[in-house]
């Protein structure tokens, strides 16, 4: 892979917003999905601090459900992490230094029978509460996942 564009824009191409999710490596000791943490990024800044500049991104932090991937689809479950008390999301700031590539995120609805026409792809990261990681979205994806 050459090039990934990861995105976070309150405005898409003059369209609602975009805020993609990435693969965030936090033990690279560990091979497989079990290095990474899942998140989203809603905001890329800079700061300096004493003559160096330092890269980094606002993200909402994803947490892995179960110890495996799901039986039936073989796919990987994540749900957002929230702060217990405050029933907020888990939000932090991250180097991008620890970005490892960008990931896809499909809704796994509760009740399959029903979803409502309202949501879009525009909202569907804000209003579903699990979701599968999608390895096969591309190689490098299906390789590390």
């Amino acid at each position: 892979m050459r090039r990934e564009h990861i995105r976070a824009a309150t405005s898409w191409r003059k369209g609602p917003a975009r805020y993609d999710c990435i693969l965030v490596n936090t033990d690279p000791g560990i091979d497989g999905v079990r290095g990474f943490e899942v998140a989203r990024v809603f905001l890329f800044f800079s700061f300096r601090h004493q003559d160096r500049e330092y890269p980094c991104a606002l993200v909402q932090w994803f947490s892995f459900v179960g110890l495996a991937p799901h039986e039936d689809t073989g796919f990987w479950l994540v749900e957002p992490d929230v702060n217990a008390n405050t029933g907020q999301p888990h939000i932090t700031i991250i180097h991008l230094d620890t970005i490892y590539r960008a990931v896809h995120l499909m809704p796994a609805p509760q009740n399959a029978d029903f979803i409502d026409r309202s949501i879009t792809m525009h909202t569907s990261l804000d209003t579903f509460k699990l979701f599968y990681i999608n390895n096969f979205v591309d190689h490098h994806a299906f390789a590390v996942l």
